[in-house]
């Protein structure tokens, strides 16, 4: 059963957090709307490309153009079945929108599905949200989870009741998999039967 999914994001997310997750529960049959405060479905955000190279951080690189599909303003999260929190840069700003906060507190007050990545727990620490939470996060951001108030803080993909969490794009395919687990969401590979010759 399909289900509705909301993404919140903005002006430099990374862009594998931004697109994977969009296409790949796309492909399983879900909606996911994309939206960032102050900008209008049709807009497009910019995204940045993290990757390691040696050095003591990640360098960030131009990424894609991504055109947004839903505003902000004018979705109502009680009509979404679940949350995704991609990292980046954009997270270090979307913190501040109360009506990010604000959305991202309804998925935890009705007990939804929310998957965060990266720098997407940036978000999740400003909505105070995540008090007693076990999870992880891109390993800079380990000191403000914990001052948040998490239960505990983990290296590595970890699911808590309806949050799960990851440390970055590497981590894709599992925290996907555990989200769509959340959903219900069931992908059943059949075999096929080999063609006469």
């Amino acid at each position: 059963m399909s289900k509705d999914i909301l993404l919140i994001t903005g002006d430099f997310g990374e862009d594998y957090d931004v697109m994977v997750p969009y296409q790949g529960l796309e492909m399983v049959g879900h909606n996911v709307d994309v939206v960032c405060p102050d900008k209008e479905a049709g807009d497009r955000i910019k995204t940045s490309i993290h990757d390691f190279r040696g050095d003591q951080t990640y360098i960030e690189e131009r990424g894609h153009d991504f055109e947004l599909n839903a505003t902000l303003a004018d979705v109502d999260p009680v009509e979404y079945d679940a949350l995704y929190l991609p990292g980046g840069r954009a997270p270090e700003y979307l913190r501040t929108y109360d009506e990010v906060l604000e959305t991202v507190q309804h998925f935890f007050d009705a007990n939804k599905p929310v998957g965060a990545l990266c720098h997407g727990q940036h978000i999740l620490s400003a909505a105070d949200v995540v008090d007693g939470y076990e999870m992880t996060s891109y390993p800079a951001l380990r000191s403000e989870c914990e001052a948040a108030g998490c239960g505990a803080w983990v290296d590595e993909v970890t699911r808590d009741g309806n949050l799960v969490t990851a440390q970055g794009w590497d981590d894709h395919p599992e925290i996907l998999s555990i989200f769509l687990e959340m959903l219900g969401t069931e992908i059943r590979h059949e075999e096929v039967a080999p063609a006469d010759d």
